[in-house]
């Protein structure tokens, strides 16, 4: 969604600034696909940061997996889901 509405800013500026339909769409295009690698990278990082704090992830740094925290930094976190923006789409922030 992000990535569409700055196709469309960077569309209306650029035909704003004289650029010809090429140009404007290029550089649109170019912003959609900035935007919405961002917002991936952004997702990702906090669906890993959810997936750290799931129970018995001691386990999985034992078989090999290292990814940076302490074992036991765990307990107490049984309630957290893997989605961890899910109240955000549901319009409750």
């Amino acid at each position: 969604m992000a990535g569409f509405a700055a196709m469309l800013l960077t569309a209306a500026l650029g035909t704003a600034m004289g650029l010809n339909n090429t140009a404007a769409f290029m550089a649109s295009c170019v912003a959609f696909v900035a935007v919405s690698k961002g917002m991936e990278s952004h997702l990702a990082r906090r669906r890993r940061e959810a997936a750290a704090r799931l129970p018995g992830q001691g386990q999985r740094q034992s078989q090999g997996q290292n990814l940076g925290q302490n074992p036991g930094q765990n307990q107490g976190d049984s309630g957290r889901a893997l989605d961890a923006d899910k109240s955000e789409r549901d319009g409750r922030a």
